[in-house]
This record gives structure tokens, sequence and C-alpha cells, in this order.
């Protein structure tokens, strides 16, 4: 089983060499040009879940994207009950 740090690196090696996080108003900052998008406006390339076998504080995600200002990049996010309201918002819509 990958894990995220793995899964990051894999990532990387695809390409994926900006990150994205999770902003106010539920949008996405790339944090390469600091251009902010609706989650939805993004492209994505894959998704990977982790969940952890016996502590649900171990679940996050992991998402590649594509945004519309050209930067492919990573945005990582944990989910279920530590994830921040920000994150919450935008892995809603993104993994919808």
């Amino acid at each position: 089983m990958e894990t995220l740090p793995e899964a990051i690196e894999r990532l990387r090696a695809k390409g994926f060499l900006s990150d994205f996080s999770a902003v106010a108003g539920g949008q996405l900052r790339c944090e390469q040009c600091g251009s902010e998008f609706d989650p939805a406006a993004l492209h994505i390339d894959e998704i990977v879940r982790f969940e952890g076998t016996s502590d649900p504080g171990d679940e996050s995600i992991l998402f590649a994207l594509s945004g519309p200002c050209g930067h492919a990049g990573l945005y990582s996010a944990a989910y279920g009950p530590n994830a921040t309201p920000e994150d919450a918002a935008v892995v809603a819509v993104l993994h919808r």
C-alpha cells in the first residue's frame, strides 16, 4: 500500500510540481502564482485516499490538480472529523 510521502514523490515525478492550499471562502490558491480559484474550475488528474486502519485521525486525501493558471500541483487535506472548515469546503467540491 502506498504511503502519502510515496504518492507525493510519484506525482511530483509526473510533473505535479506546484502546491494548492485551501483558503477562506472555499477557494484553492495556487502557491506558485498566488491565483485563487473555485475548486470546480480545476481539473482533477488523480485522487489518492489514505484511511487509517484504526484511527480516524489518519484519514487524508491527496489530489493531483491542473489549474486554470497552467500550473499542475498537489492538494492534500485531512478529511472526516479532523478537516479544517476550509479543507472540508474544498474537498466537498472536489470529491463529488
